[in-house]
Protein backbone atom coordinates (compact mmCIF):
# COMPACT_ATOMS: atom_id res chain seq x y z
CA UNK A 1 0.00 0.00 0.00
CA UNK A 2 1.25 3.14 -1.13
CA UNK A 3 0.23 6.59 1.19
CA UNK A 4 -0.55 9.22 -1.62
CA UNK A 5 0.55 12.67 -0.39
CA UNK A 6 -2.21 15.10 -1.42
CA UNK A 7 -0.09 18.17 -2.78
CA UNK A 8 -1.55 21.39 -2.66
CA UNK A 9 -5.53 19.22 -2.46
CA UNK A 10 -4.87 17.98 -6.11
CA UNK A 11 -5.83 14.72 -4.84
CA UNK A 12 -8.94 16.08 -3.90
CA UNK A 13 -9.19 18.75 -6.72
CA UNK A 14 -8.70 15.77 -9.08
CA UNK A 15 -11.32 13.60 -7.69
CA UNK A 16 -14.13 16.70 -7.89
CA UNK A 17 -13.26 17.30 -11.98
CA UNK A 18 -13.34 13.67 -12.19
CA UNK A 19 -16.98 14.00 -11.00
CA UNK A 20 -17.73 16.91 -13.52
CA UNK A 21 -15.88 15.44 -16.29
CA UNK A 22 -17.99 11.88 -16.22
CA UNK A 23 -21.43 14.06 -15.11
CA UNK A 24 -21.34 11.77 -11.85
CA UNK A 25 -24.75 12.80 -10.12
CA UNK A 26 -24.33 14.52 -7.11
CA UNK A 27 -27.87 14.04 -5.59
CA UNK A 28 -30.80 12.97 -6.17
CA UNK A 29 -33.55 15.00 -7.59
CA UNK A 30 -36.20 16.16 -5.48
CA UNK A 31 -39.70 13.43 -6.25
CA UNK A 32 -37.17 10.72 -6.80
CA UNK A 33 -36.43 11.32 -2.70
CA UNK A 34 -40.21 12.32 -2.15
CA UNK A 35 -41.32 9.32 -3.87
CA UNK A 36 -38.69 7.08 -1.70
CA UNK A 37 -40.18 8.41 1.41
CA UNK A 38 -43.95 7.63 0.11
CA UNK A 39 -42.67 3.74 -0.69
CA UNK A 40 -41.13 2.54 2.48
CA UNK A 41 -43.72 0.12 2.48
CA UNK A 42 -43.49 -2.70 -0.13
CA UNK A 43 -45.95 -4.34 -2.07
CA UNK A 44 -46.95 -7.97 -2.04
CA UNK A 45 -45.11 -8.47 -5.41
CA UNK A 46 -46.58 -9.00 -9.04
CA UNK A 47 -49.65 -9.78 -9.68
CA UNK A 48 -50.56 -9.36 -6.46
CA UNK A 49 -48.75 -12.74 -5.07
CA UNK A 50 -48.60 -12.88 -1.38
CA UNK A 51 -45.03 -13.22 0.64
CA UNK A 52 -44.32 -16.70 1.66
CA UNK A 53 -42.68 -16.39 5.38
CA UNK A 54 -39.44 -17.37 5.42
CA UNK A 55 -38.11 -15.41 8.86
CA UNK A 56 -37.39 -18.98 10.13
CA UNK A 57 -34.46 -19.45 8.05
CA UNK A 58 -31.82 -18.28 9.45
CA UNK A 59 -30.03 -16.34 6.81
CA UNK A 60 -26.91 -13.67 7.13
CA UNK A 61 -25.20 -11.66 5.04
CA UNK A 62 -21.41 -10.99 4.44
CA UNK A 63 -20.16 -8.27 2.92
CA UNK A 64 -17.06 -5.88 3.31
CA UNK A 65 -16.69 -4.07 6.78
CA UNK A 66 -19.25 -0.77 6.69
CA UNK A 67 -21.30 -2.46 4.39
CA UNK A 68 -24.84 -1.06 3.94
CA UNK A 69 -26.54 -1.77 0.94
CA UNK A 70 -26.59 -5.29 1.14
CA UNK A 71 -28.23 -6.83 -1.69
CA UNK A 72 -27.46 -10.34 -0.51
CA UNK A 73 -28.55 -13.22 2.50
CA UNK A 74 -28.10 -16.50 2.33
CA UNK A 75 -28.18 -20.05 4.66
CA UNK A 76 -27.05 -23.96 3.37
CA UNK A 77 -28.29 -26.97 3.72
CA UNK A 78 -27.77 -30.26 2.84
CA UNK A 79 -30.42 -32.29 1.02
CA UNK A 80 -29.12 -36.02 0.65
CA UNK A 81 -25.76 -35.67 -1.79
CA UNK A 82 -26.99 -32.39 -2.65
CA UNK A 83 -26.69 -29.16 -1.10
CA UNK A 84 -29.70 -26.29 -1.21
CA UNK A 85 -28.74 -22.70 -1.05
CA UNK A 86 -31.30 -20.46 -0.33
CA UNK A 87 -30.65 -17.12 -1.75
CA UNK A 88 -32.31 -14.00 -0.74
CA UNK A 89 -32.23 -11.13 -2.81
CA UNK A 90 -33.31 -7.49 -2.15
CA UNK A 91 -36.82 -7.05 -3.50
CA UNK A 92 -36.06 -3.64 -5.60
CA UNK A 93 -38.96 -4.54 -7.37
CA UNK A 94 -41.43 -4.33 -4.35
CA UNK A 95 -40.20 -0.72 -3.74
CA UNK A 96 -39.90 0.83 -7.53
CA UNK A 97 -42.90 1.70 -9.63
CA UNK A 98 -42.57 0.81 -13.21
CA UNK A 99 -41.84 4.40 -15.06
CA UNK A 100 -42.19 6.42 -11.93
CA UNK A 101 -40.01 8.52 -10.39
CA UNK A 102 -37.27 6.26 -9.15
CA UNK A 103 -37.29 4.05 -12.34
CA UNK A 104 -36.80 6.55 -14.24
CA UNK A 105 -33.67 8.02 -12.23
CA UNK A 106 -32.47 4.54 -12.34
CA UNK A 107 -32.53 4.18 -16.17
CA UNK A 108 -30.32 7.39 -15.98
CA UNK A 109 -27.96 6.11 -13.75
CA UNK A 110 -27.44 2.25 -14.69
CA UNK A 111 -25.25 1.43 -11.78
CA UNK A 112 -23.79 2.47 -8.61
CA UNK A 113 -20.76 4.39 -9.23
CA UNK A 114 -17.41 4.28 -6.66
CA UNK A 115 -15.33 7.31 -6.14
CA UNK A 116 -12.53 7.42 -3.70
CA UNK A 117 -14.45 10.32 -1.47
CA UNK A 118 -17.66 9.15 -2.15
CA UNK A 119 -20.22 6.87 -4.06
CA UNK A 120 -23.28 7.68 -6.02
CA UNK A 121 -25.78 5.25 -6.03
CA UNK A 122 -28.28 3.89 -8.27
CA UNK A 123 -31.10 4.35 -5.26
CA UNK A 124 -31.94 6.87 -2.95
CA UNK A 125 -30.34 5.63 0.38
CA UNK A 126 -34.15 5.34 1.85
CA UNK A 127 -34.22 2.42 0.07
CA UNK A 128 -30.62 1.19 -0.89
CA UNK A 129 -28.87 1.52 2.63
CA UNK A 130 -33.13 1.21 4.51
CA UNK A 131 -36.26 -0.19 3.61
CA UNK A 132 -34.93 -2.17 1.03
CA UNK A 133 -31.45 -3.65 2.02
CA UNK A 134 -31.39 -6.82 3.60
CA UNK A 135 -30.08 -5.69 7.59
CA UNK A 136 -29.94 -7.55 10.16
CA UNK A 137 -32.57 -8.36 12.85
CA UNK A 138 -35.38 -6.93 10.66
CA UNK A 139 -37.93 -8.46 8.38
CA UNK A 140 -36.93 -7.15 4.74
CA UNK A 141 -38.69 -8.08 1.44
CA UNK A 142 -36.93 -10.41 -0.71
CA UNK A 143 -37.28 -12.77 -3.51
CA UNK A 144 -35.86 -16.17 -2.10
CA UNK A 145 -33.72 -18.32 -5.16
CA UNK A 146 -33.49 -21.97 -4.59
CA UNK A 147 -30.52 -23.27 -5.48
CA UNK A 148 -29.21 -26.89 -6.25
CA UNK A 149 -25.89 -27.72 -6.41
CA UNK A 150 -25.05 -31.52 -6.88
CA UNK A 151 -21.62 -32.99 -6.05
CA UNK A 152 -20.23 -32.74 -9.00
CA UNK A 153 -20.75 -28.92 -9.24
CA UNK A 154 -24.01 -28.95 -11.29
CA UNK A 155 -26.16 -26.13 -10.49
CA UNK A 156 -30.38 -25.88 -11.01
CA UNK A 157 -32.57 -23.27 -9.68
CA UNK A 158 -35.30 -25.56 -7.87
CA UNK A 159 -37.72 -22.19 -7.11
CA UNK A 160 -37.68 -18.38 -7.05
CA UNK A 161 -40.75 -17.29 -4.43
CA UNK A 162 -41.49 -13.88 -3.14
CA UNK A 163 -41.17 -13.65 0.43
CA UNK A 164 -40.49 -12.07 3.76
CA UNK A 165 -36.60 -12.98 5.61
CA UNK A 166 -34.78 -12.04 8.30
CA UNK A 167 -31.08 -12.06 8.34
CA UNK A 168 -29.59 -13.01 11.81
CA UNK A 169 -26.14 -11.38 11.49
CA UNK A 170 -24.45 -8.87 9.38
CA UNK A 171 -20.57 -10.66 8.70
CA UNK A 172 -18.15 -8.97 7.41
CA UNK A 173 -15.14 -10.51 5.27
CA UNK A 174 -12.35 -9.09 7.29
CA UNK A 175 -13.94 -10.32 10.67
CA UNK A 176 -16.17 -13.20 10.16
CA UNK A 177 -15.29 -16.32 11.98
CA UNK A 178 -15.85 -19.63 10.31
CA UNK A 179 -18.42 -21.00 12.98
CA UNK A 180 -20.64 -18.04 12.19
CA UNK A 181 -21.08 -19.57 8.40
CA UNK A 182 -22.91 -22.58 7.55
CA UNK A 183 -21.14 -26.00 7.86
CA UNK A 184 -21.61 -26.45 4.22
CA UNK A 185 -20.53 -23.29 3.44
CA UNK A 186 -16.86 -24.11 2.36
CA UNK A 187 -18.16 -27.38 0.93
CA UNK A 188 -20.82 -24.98 -1.28
CA UNK A 189 -17.52 -23.51 -2.80
CA UNK A 190 -15.22 -26.36 -3.29
CA UNK A 191 -18.25 -28.32 -5.60
CA UNK A 192 -18.33 -24.83 -7.90
CA UNK A 193 -14.69 -24.18 -8.04
CA UNK A 194 -14.10 -27.91 -9.15
CA UNK A 195 -16.72 -27.65 -11.70
CA UNK A 196 -15.21 -24.39 -13.08
CA UNK A 197 -12.29 -26.24 -13.33
CA UNK A 198 -14.03 -29.18 -15.34
CA UNK A 199 -15.29 -26.82 -17.63
CA UNK A 200 -12.32 -25.00 -18.32
CA UNK A 201 -13.59 -21.47 -17.28
CA UNK A 202 -11.05 -18.68 -16.93
CA UNK A 203 -12.80 -16.13 -14.46
CA UNK A 204 -10.64 -13.94 -12.41
CA UNK A 205 -11.28 -13.78 -9.28
CA UNK A 206 -9.92 -9.55 -9.65
CA UNK A 207 -8.16 -8.36 -6.41
CA UNK A 208 -9.16 -4.33 -6.21
CA UNK A 209 -6.61 -1.75 -6.90
CA UNK A 210 -8.54 0.76 -5.15
CA UNK A 211 -7.84 4.35 -3.31
CA UNK A 212 -8.68 4.33 -0.80
CA UNK A 213 -9.37 6.96 2.30
CA UNK A 214 -7.86 6.72 5.72
CA UNK A 215 -8.70 9.44 8.09
CA UNK A 216 -7.54 12.22 6.72
CA UNK A 217 -5.29 10.56 3.98
CA UNK A 218 -5.71 8.24 0.64
CA UNK A 219 -3.60 5.48 0.21
CA UNK A 220 -3.15 3.84 -3.70
CA UNK A 221 -3.32 -0.13 -2.68
CA UNK A 222 -3.51 -3.36 -4.00
CA UNK A 223 -6.35 -5.34 -2.11
CA UNK A 224 -5.57 -8.98 -2.55
CA UNK A 225 -9.16 -10.98 -2.30
CA UNK A 226 -9.37 -13.07 0.70
CA UNK A 227 -10.49 -16.92 0.67
CA UNK A 228 -13.44 -16.10 2.21
CA UNK A 229 -14.61 -13.54 -0.56
CA UNK A 230 -14.23 -16.37 -3.30
CA UNK A 231 -15.77 -18.78 -1.40
CA UNK A 232 -19.01 -15.96 -0.89
CA UNK A 233 -18.80 -15.44 -4.55
CA UNK A 234 -19.25 -19.04 -5.27
CA UNK A 235 -23.19 -18.12 -4.05
CA UNK A 236 -23.62 -15.58 -6.77
CA UNK A 237 -21.74 -17.65 -9.51
CA UNK A 238 -24.35 -20.48 -9.13
CA UNK A 239 -27.36 -18.41 -8.47
CA UNK A 240 -26.46 -16.54 -11.82
CA UNK A 241 -25.89 -19.63 -13.98
CA UNK A 242 -29.04 -21.41 -12.72
CA UNK A 243 -31.33 -18.26 -13.57
CA UNK A 244 -29.53 -17.65 -16.54
CA UNK A 245 -30.27 -21.91 -17.32
CA UNK A 246 -33.86 -20.98 -16.29
CA UNK A 247 -34.61 -18.27 -18.29
CA UNK A 248 -32.97 -19.45 -21.41
CA UNK A 249 -35.09 -22.90 -21.48
CA UNK A 250 -37.95 -20.32 -21.55
CA UNK A 251 -36.86 -18.32 -24.12
CA UNK A 252 -35.94 -14.73 -22.43
CA UNK A 253 -33.75 -12.97 -20.45
CA UNK A 254 -30.91 -11.15 -20.36
CA UNK A 255 -27.10 -12.46 -20.39
CA UNK A 256 -23.84 -11.24 -19.50
CA UNK A 257 -22.09 -11.93 -22.25
CA UNK A 258 -17.72 -12.05 -22.60
CA UNK A 259 -15.36 -12.93 -25.13
CA UNK A 260 -11.86 -14.89 -24.46
CA UNK A 261 -8.82 -13.70 -24.04
CA UNK A 262 -7.28 -13.99 -27.65
CA UNK A 263 -3.57 -15.22 -28.60
CA UNK A 264 -2.34 -11.90 -29.14
CA UNK A 265 -3.52 -11.36 -25.20
CA UNK A 266 -2.01 -14.06 -23.57
CA UNK A 267 1.04 -13.22 -25.86
CA UNK A 268 1.07 -9.87 -24.26
CA UNK A 269 0.39 -11.54 -20.55
CA UNK A 270 3.30 -13.33 -20.77
CA UNK A 271 5.45 -10.85 -21.05
CA UNK A 272 3.60 -9.28 -17.94
CA UNK A 273 4.43 -12.34 -15.99
CA UNK A 274 7.95 -11.99 -16.93
CA UNK A 275 8.13 -8.48 -16.22
CA UNK A 276 7.08 -9.58 -12.35
CA UNK A 277 9.02 -12.41 -12.31
CA UNK A 278 6.39 -14.99 -12.72
CA UNK A 279 7.21 -18.15 -14.14
CA UNK A 280 4.50 -19.21 -16.61
CA UNK A 281 5.71 -23.13 -18.43
CA UNK A 282 5.27 -21.83 -22.15
CA UNK A 283 3.21 -25.22 -22.30
CA UNK A 284 0.51 -23.98 -19.78
CA UNK A 285 -2.90 -21.83 -20.56
CA UNK A 286 -3.59 -19.31 -18.77
CA UNK A 287 -6.71 -21.04 -16.87
CA UNK A 288 -4.34 -23.55 -15.79
CA UNK A 289 -1.83 -20.87 -14.88
CA UNK A 290 -3.29 -18.07 -12.87
CA UNK A 291 -4.74 -20.34 -10.53
CA UNK A 292 -1.13 -21.88 -9.77
CA UNK A 293 -0.36 -18.06 -8.16
CA UNK A 294 0.51 -17.09 -4.64
CA UNK A 295 -2.95 -15.02 -3.47
CA UNK A 296 -0.59 -13.27 -1.08
CA UNK A 297 1.60 -12.05 -3.29
CA UNK A 298 1.21 -8.67 -4.64
CA UNK A 299 2.79 -9.78 -7.73
CA UNK A 300 -0.35 -11.88 -8.54
CA UNK A 301 -2.56 -8.68 -7.68
CA UNK A 302 -0.91 -6.74 -10.47
CA UNK A 303 -0.64 -9.61 -13.13
CA UNK A 304 -4.76 -10.48 -12.69
CA UNK A 305 -5.14 -6.85 -13.10
CA UNK A 306 -3.31 -7.21 -16.57
CA UNK A 307 -5.31 -10.57 -17.19
CA UNK A 308 -8.68 -8.42 -17.12
CA UNK A 309 -7.53 -5.58 -19.14
CA UNK A 310 -6.32 -8.26 -21.74
CA UNK A 311 -9.70 -10.05 -21.80
CA UNK A 312 -12.68 -9.40 -24.40
CA UNK A 313 -15.73 -6.74 -23.04
CA UNK A 314 -18.28 -8.17 -21.33
CA UNK A 315 -21.84 -7.03 -22.60
CA UNK A 316 -25.37 -7.88 -22.10
CA UNK A 317 -27.33 -9.03 -24.65
CA UNK A 318 -31.17 -9.78 -24.86
CA UNK A 319 -32.41 -13.64 -25.65
CA UNK A 320 -32.63 -14.50 -29.68
CA UNK A 321 -34.12 -17.67 -30.77
CA UNK A 322 -31.62 -20.29 -31.84
CA UNK A 323 -28.66 -18.07 -30.26
CA UNK A 324 -26.88 -19.32 -26.84
CA UNK A 325 -25.12 -16.90 -25.27
CA UNK A 326 -21.79 -17.70 -23.74
CA UNK A 327 -19.69 -16.06 -20.60
CA UNK A 328 -15.97 -17.17 -22.34
CA UNK A 329 -14.97 -16.00 -18.66
CA UNK A 330 -17.35 -18.58 -16.61
CA UNK A 331 -17.70 -21.04 -19.79
CA UNK A 332 -21.38 -21.16 -19.13
CA UNK A 333 -24.30 -19.19 -20.17
CA UNK A 334 -24.57 -16.55 -17.67
CA UNK A 335 -26.82 -13.93 -16.39
CA UNK A 336 -26.61 -10.55 -13.53
CA UNK A 337 -29.31 -11.28 -10.89
CA UNK A 338 -28.41 -11.18 -7.17
CA UNK A 339 -27.32 -6.99 -7.15
CA UNK A 340 -30.35 -5.47 -7.84
CA UNK A 341 -29.60 -2.27 -5.43
CA UNK A 342 -26.40 -2.15 -7.39
CA UNK A 343 -27.40 -2.48 -11.14
CA UNK A 344 -30.19 -1.37 -12.60
CA UNK A 345 -30.35 -4.74 -14.90
CA UNK A 346 -30.78 -7.01 -11.83
CA UNK A 347 -33.77 -6.24 -11.53
CA UNK A 348 -35.71 -7.35 -14.41
CA UNK A 349 -33.86 -10.36 -14.35
CA UNK A 350 -35.39 -11.12 -10.98
CA UNK A 351 -39.17 -10.68 -11.95
CA UNK A 352 -38.61 -12.26 -15.41
CA UNK A 353 -37.38 -15.51 -13.08
CA UNK A 354 -39.82 -15.29 -10.87
CA UNK A 355 -42.77 -15.19 -13.04
CA UNK A 356 -40.60 -18.30 -15.76
CA UNK A 357 -40.58 -20.55 -12.17
CA UNK A 358 -44.27 -19.74 -11.70
CA UNK A 359 -44.96 -20.65 -15.10
CA UNK A 360 -46.35 -17.17 -16.15
CA UNK A 361 -45.79 -15.55 -19.02
CA UNK A 362 -42.75 -12.19 -18.02
CA UNK A 363 -44.23 -9.30 -17.84
CA UNK A 364 -44.56 -7.37 -20.92
CA UNK A 365 -42.91 -4.57 -19.46
CA UNK A 366 -39.85 -6.65 -18.40
CA UNK A 367 -39.77 -8.09 -22.16
CA UNK A 368 -40.00 -4.65 -23.36
CA UNK A 369 -36.68 -3.79 -21.21
CA UNK A 370 -34.71 -6.51 -21.89
CA UNK A 371 -34.36 -4.94 -25.40
CA UNK A 372 -33.85 -1.46 -23.87
CA UNK A 373 -30.75 -2.58 -21.27
CA UNK A 374 -27.98 -4.01 -22.99
CA UNK A 375 -27.23 -0.24 -24.25
CA UNK A 376 -28.30 1.47 -20.95
CA UNK A 377 -25.73 -0.97 -18.99
CA UNK A 378 -22.96 -1.06 -21.69
CA UNK A 379 -22.67 2.70 -21.15
CA UNK A 380 -23.17 2.52 -17.96
CA UNK A 381 -20.66 -0.08 -16.68
CA UNK A 382 -18.00 1.28 -19.24
CA UNK A 383 -18.50 4.95 -17.45
CA UNK A 384 -18.16 3.32 -14.32
CA UNK A 385 -14.66 1.72 -15.89
CA UNK A 386 -13.25 4.96 -17.09
CA UNK A 387 -14.23 6.67 -13.84
CA UNK A 388 -12.65 3.70 -11.69
CA UNK A 389 -9.37 4.22 -14.37
CA UNK A 390 -9.21 7.92 -14.18
CA UNK A 391 -9.22 7.78 -10.50
CA UNK A 392 -6.06 5.08 -10.59
CA UNK A 393 -4.58 6.95 -13.07
CA UNK A 394 -4.44 10.39 -11.20
CA UNK A 395 -3.38 8.22 -7.71
CA UNK A 396 -0.64 7.13 -9.89
CA UNK A 397 0.28 10.48 -11.16
CA UNK A 398 0.23 11.43 -7.43
CA UNK A 399 2.21 8.46 -6.42
CA UNK A 400 4.94 9.62 -8.94
CA UNK A 401 4.33 13.31 -8.43
CA UNK A 402 8.06 14.02 -7.19
CA UNK A 403 10.35 11.35 -9.08
CA UNK A 404 10.60 13.13 -12.07
CA UNK A 405 14.50 12.06 -13.35
CA UNK A 406 14.51 8.46 -11.70
CA UNK A 407 15.10 5.56 -13.66
CA UNK A 408 12.78 2.12 -13.33
CA UNK A 409 12.87 -1.07 -14.85
CA UNK A 410 10.55 -2.27 -17.46
CA UNK A 411 9.28 -4.47 -19.68
CA UNK A 412 7.87 -3.93 -22.91
CA UNK A 413 4.35 -5.74 -22.94
CA UNK A 414 2.92 -4.66 -26.39
CA UNK A 415 3.46 -2.66 -29.64
CA UNK A 416 0.43 -0.99 -31.81
CA UNK A 417 0.15 2.07 -33.70
CA UNK A 418 0.21 3.88 -31.11
CA UNK A 419 3.53 3.07 -29.93
CA UNK A 420 4.84 0.95 -27.16
CA UNK A 421 3.41 -0.46 -24.03
CA UNK A 422 5.11 -0.61 -21.05
CA UNK A 423 5.14 -2.52 -17.95
CA UNK A 424 7.21 -0.79 -15.17
CA UNK A 425 8.19 -3.32 -12.45
CA UNK A 426 7.89 -1.29 -9.42
CA UNK A 427 5.15 0.76 -8.80
CA UNK A 428 3.24 -1.24 -11.40
CA UNK A 429 2.28 1.14 -13.81
CA UNK A 430 0.80 0.72 -17.18
CA UNK A 431 2.71 3.49 -19.75
CA UNK A 432 3.59 3.96 -23.26
CA UNK A 433 7.06 5.03 -24.38
CA UNK A 434 8.82 5.94 -27.45
CA UNK A 435 11.97 3.05 -28.15
CA UNK A 436 13.10 1.39 -31.47
CA UNK A 437 14.10 -1.72 -32.04
CA UNK A 438 12.24 -4.04 -28.96
CA UNK A 439 10.64 -6.76 -29.31
CA UNK A 440 7.58 -7.98 -26.34
CA UNK A 441 9.32 -9.21 -23.91
CA UNK A 442 12.28 -7.20 -23.98
CA UNK A 443 13.41 -5.28 -20.60
CA UNK A 444 14.31 -1.77 -21.01
CA UNK A 445 15.22 1.05 -18.45
CA UNK A 446 13.14 4.24 -18.63
CA UNK A 447 13.25 7.70 -16.90
CA UNK A 448 10.16 9.48 -15.37
CA UNK A 449 10.14 12.51 -17.35
CA UNK A 450 6.82 14.22 -17.17
CA UNK A 451 3.78 14.00 -14.54
CA UNK A 452 0.92 15.93 -15.04
CA UNK A 453 -1.27 15.18 -11.84
CA UNK A 454 -4.32 17.49 -13.71
CA UNK A 455 -4.25 15.12 -16.76
CA UNK A 456 -3.66 12.17 -14.48
CA UNK A 457 -0.79 11.15 -17.20
CA UNK A 458 2.81 10.46 -16.90
CA UNK A 459 5.58 10.31 -19.34
CA UNK A 460 8.68 8.39 -19.68
CA UNK A 461 11.40 7.99 -21.86
CA UNK A 462 13.85 4.77 -22.72
CA UNK A 463 17.31 5.10 -21.54
CA UNK A 464 19.00 1.56 -21.99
Amino acid sequence: MVRLVDVDGSLSQGLGELRRRFDVPAAFPANVLAEAERVTTPTSGANGTARVDRTGVDFVTLDPVGSTDLDQAFSIEAAGSDLILRYAIADVGAFVLPGGAIDTEAWRRGVTLYLPDGRAGLHPPQLAEGAASLLADVDRPAVVFAVRVGSDGAVQLDGAERAIVRSRAQLAYATVEPGQLPPEFGEFARRIEAAEAVRGADRIDMPEQEVVRVGDSYHLRFRPRRAVERQGAAMSLATNMAVADALLAAGTGLFRTMPAVDGRGERRLRHTAHAFGLDWPRDVPLDRFEPTLDPDDPRTAAFQLAVRRASGRASYAPYRSGEVPWHAAIAATYTHATAPLRRLADRFVVEAAVSVVAGRPVEPWVGEAFESLPAVMDAATSRASQIDRAALDLAEAIVLTGREGELFDAVVTDEDDRGVRIQVCDPAIVARVAARRVDPGDEIRVRLVGVDVGEGRVEFERVA
